[in-house]
């Protein structure tokens, strides 16, 4: 099967690889030329314009674009519309907001082109593992895709699926990222409450490689964590800074919307915000309220 891969980032070059091991033919576009080059070198047929994207494609043509969430994602959409023609296929496997897939799709409805959402997890480590592919989009269309979602995947049965209508890709993948979100904080916790307990000297990457065996916490995220410990057992050069890319606001949004209490994941997303603070005003005034109401002492800044 053929298709055209814009944006070639990490994820994209590296799916670029996996869709090529598998003998698809791609297309391939980014705004770095070396990337192209790079793409080229794997396989792949390099473009230097949108244009020649789609001259390259046989109908009807799939385009996958794969370019950050937000307007870098509005615009290749947008620019890919006035290109493509009935019939085409527009494939999002970034991380953007399910509504505006939604919406997407209706815009595009009207050209008669169809567009799929592809909630994309995998990483850095897909391109050996497979992604794993929560899809939206029409039935049949992705019946059609299929081909290509078996090959990416860590399985042609397994890792992948239909799960929706246009957005419901993107909202499952939302989901997801949240549920990351509150697993990640839980690890985290629990191996810094191990790692106070100074009396007992414990080797936390010793733990992490106990509880990945047998253990009912063991998961991937823990094999990461095992294998951070190891390369660097105190984390040492690493701050306490943790950025969140979007989603985990999303799904707590979304709770609010449906009335759905999601506690641990909004505490998740809540924790992320204070690790990007140096000096949180919060904890300055409840020590000035403790000075104020029963004279205790405050601890200044240096």
């Amino acid at each position: 099967m053929e298709l055209a891969m814009i944006g070639l980032g990490k994820m994209g070059a590296n799916m670029t690889k996996r869709l090529l091991r598998g003998g698809h033919r791609v297309v391939a576009f980014d705004l770095n030329e070396d990337a192209i080059r790079a793409a080229e070198a794997e396989g792949a047929e390099g473009a230097r314009t949108l244009d020649e994207v789609v001259a390259k494609l046989n109908a009807p043509r799939v385009a996958w674009a794969m370019v950050p969430a937000g307007e870098p994602t509005e615009a290749t959409i947008r620019e890919l519309e006035k290109r493509l023609s009935a019939g085409d296929i527009i494939i999002d496997g970034g991380n953007s907001y399910y509504r505006d897939s939604v919406r997407r799709a209706e815009t595009l409805k009207q050209a008669g082109i169809h567009f799929v959402d592809v909630g994309t997890s995998g990483g850095v480590w897909g391109l050996e593992e497979g992604y794993s592919m929560m899809i939206g989009g029409e039935q049949a269309i992705v019946e059609g895709l299929r081909p290509i979602f078996e090959t990416l995947a860590p399985g042609p049965d397994r890792g992948w699926g239909h799960v929706g209508p246009a957005g419901a890709g993107h909202f499952v993948k939302m989901v997801h990222n949240g549920v990351e979100y509150g697993l990640m904080q839980a690890y985290a916790e629990g191996f810094e409450l191990m790692q106070q307990k100074t009396d007992f000297d414990l080797d936390l990457h010793q733990i992490a490689e106990i509880w990945r065996f047998g253990s009912v916490v063991r998961s991937w995220l823990l094999d990461l964590i095992a294998r951070a410990l190891d390369e660097n057992p105190t984390l040492e050069g690493l701050a306490a800074y943790v950025p969140d890319s979007g989603e985990g606001r999303w799904t707590v949004m979304e709770s609010i919307d449906l009335a759905v209490p999601i506690p641990v994941i909004t505490l998740a997303l809540q924790r992320r915000f204070r690790s990007r603070q140096d000096a949180p005003f919060s904890e300055k005034l409840l020590s000035a309220m403790r000075n104020q109401f029963g004279g205790h002492a405050v601890k200044r800044e240096e």
